[in-house]
């Protein structure tokens, strides 16, 4: 995808800024549907039982309608206070209930997919998450949306995060913060060594009361280098004694021998009776589990001589299975009237979009239509990013949702130029002083 560095853009208004807390199960969120309650999978696997009890909850418990996010988690939509407990407690019996009340992260590690089951996996990433998690709940003051990175494989890059862990060699990982926009390089370990190396990064970092590590001054960056160098490393153990970290390099099993079904839920949303088909799909295939995505959706992974391509065509009715499928390359949050902050119908909108945006999406290129300027959807840059506010969006090409945008147009005046964009490229088609007429682009008199 090529998309450009996002600018030095406008600072959000306070209001405007926060996008309240990080949703539990005990801790809802109110939105403009009722109750968000979100569901964290531990290390973004859900047994296909516990997917049935998901969709079983949304439709008791909530409206039905689920959202998937860019973290691998699930969101239970339209939740009331009246049904808040009793979702909790139907979930936490299933294992999926919130594992901290500190306002800590209920999840703190972010893993591929394909994590232990992938052949060019250098390190085993599964157990190193387990270790991570353990050590992330003895860790008081941890800021709610921190976020740790475990990638296994040497040449893979790593999504934005607090603290990545990626695979520098059979055994050894490189262990990096967030530094602005950039990262810095802490050191490289043994794998072994790795959880004890993060506990020790972590907790130095909850003491500076920062939310964020991209947000950390030099001097606060500082502390967390000398934290390593101090040698005051927790041990990181099970809760109940016991090591919980083998610390063995080993090859994942069976990467090689599986195929792999790839699905995505459109803009993110699906329903409880989708979730339940995906469930019994996963039957046909022989799969035990759904792995969610940071695409927000899921992973199937079935023996290489099972059929799929029924199973692929049955769930194209609720999910987006062609790899080149436009819809893929466009984000969309829920916005109005599901979203109390969202001015327009973003994903109404966002569907209109996919059909005109398709030239650029065959071309690598990435849009993101957010009800307002938090952009919970996609706070990162795209190519194309609308914001609604009053009715109409703004647009701000190759930027964030906080960017300043040039222009704000209503949805039938993005679609108008996004027909030249294709000729003309996405800059010159959104020029400010450029209208269009049937005979082409012209410029507006001074």
């Amino acid at each position: 995808m090529s998309v450009a560095p996002r600018p030095h853009g406008r600072t959000l208004p306070e209001a405007a800024s926060r996008r309240g807390w990080c949703p539990g199960l005990t801790r809802p969120m109110p939105t403009g549907d009722g109750l968000l309650a979100r569901v964290h999978p531990p290390l973004g696997v859900l047994t296909l039982g516990q997917a049935r009890a998901v969709a079983e909850g949304a439709r008791h418990f909530g409206n039905g309608h689920l959202d998937l996010t860019a973290r691998a988690n699930l969101q239970i939509r339209g939740v009331t206070e009246a049904t808040q407990a009793s979702l909790a407690a139907w979930l936490s019996a299933q294992g999926l209930g919130d594992v901290r009340a500190d306002g800590g992260p209920q999840r703190l590690t972010l893993t591929s997919p394909l994590a232990g089951r992938d052949p060019e996996e250098a390190i085993d990433v599964p157990g190193l998450a387990r270790a991570v998690e353990a050590a992330g709940l003895t860790i008081p003051g941890l800021p709610a949306k921190t976020l740790v990175v475990i990638e296994g494989r040497v040449d893979r890059a790593t999504a934005e995060a607090d603290c990545a862990v990626i695979a520098d060699a059979p055994g050894r990982v490189a262990i990096t913060i967030a530094c602005g926009e950039g990262r810095q390089d802490l050191l490289t370990c043994g794998e072994r060594e790795a959880p004890d190396v993060v506990a020790a990064v972590l907790t130095a970092f909850a003491r500076t009361g920062r939310r964020r590590m991209r947000d950390l001054s030099e001097d606060e960056r500082a502390t967390l280098t000398e934290a390593l160098r101090s040698g005051k490393r927790p041990h990181v153990a099970a809760r109940g004694g016991g090591s919980v970290w083998p610390g063995q390099a080993r090859q994942p099993r069976g990467g090689q021998d599986l195929q792999i079904l790839a699905i995505d839920a459109p803009f993110g949303r699906c329903t409880a009776d989708a979730l339940d088909r995906l469930a019994d799909a996963a039957v046909t295939l022989g799969a035990d589990e759904l792995r969610l995505s940071p695409t927000r959706g899921f992973m199937l992974l079935a023996a290489p001589d099972v059929p799929a391509a029924a199973v692929r065509e049955a769930l194209s009715v609720d999910f987006i299975v062609a790899a080149d499928d436009p819809w893929r390359a466009i984000d969309a949050c829920t916005g109005a009237p599901g979203c109390a902050s969202g001015s327009t119908r973003t994903l109404t909108d966002a569907a209109r979009l996919a059909a005109a945006f398709a030239p650029l999406a065959a071309s690598g290129r990435a849009a993101h239509v957010s009800g307002c300027a938090k952009g919970c959807a996609r706070p990162g840059p795209a190519d194309l990013t609308l914001v609604g506010r009053d009715g109409l969006y703004g647009v701000v090409i190759g930027g964030a949702p906080a960017d300043e945008p040039a222009m704000h147009l209503p949805i039938e005046a993005v679609l108008e130029r996004l027909g030249r964009a294709k000729i003309v490229g996405l800059s010159a088609a959104f020029a400010p002083e450029t209208t269009w007429t049937d005979s082409g682009r012209t410029r507006r008199p001074a």
